[in-house]
């Protein structure tokens, strides 16, 4: 679990490539949100899981790159550049961390379609549902 708030997105990436869904599901705070590509905000973790199911389903790895990460206490914003394979699927997150009692930091708000609005990533994708 990452313990810097810069350190979020790396922790994702490395458990999204083990293809492990509940150690993804771990980095998200019990009340998260998720925002797919639709804009319909999603909470709770079965939701959150089923709203990555169909990233995870790819089988192909994930890279990020962190744009900006803004901190103010226990709060943080991140700007993430992300990519699935090459090119399959991409765009730029805009998501919110907290660090939580333990000192570890999860998700809040999980925007990964968050500043490329219209995009339709997953659009073509005939296995996903």
């Amino acid at each position: 679990m990452p313990t810097r708030a810069e350190d979020v997105p790396a922790a994702f990436a490395e458990r999204f490539n083990s293809g492990d869904a509940d150690a993804v599901r771990e980095l998200y705070e019990a009340r998260a949100a998720f925002v797919p590509e639709t804009g319909a905000a999603v909470h709770g973790s079965a939701e959150i899981a089923a709203a990555n199911g169909p990233f995870l389903a790819l089988g192909l790895p994930i890279s990020v790159t962190p744009r900006h990460v803004h901190v103010a206490g226990d709060i943080a914003l991140l700007v993430v550049d992300w990519e699935i394979g090459q090119g399959v699927v991409r765009s730029t997150a805009t998501d919110v961390a907290r660090r939580g009692a333990d000192g570890y930091w999860r998700y809040v708000i999980d925007s990964p379609f968050g500043a490329a609005p219209g995009v339709n990533a997953l659009a073509g994708q005939d296995h996903l549902p």
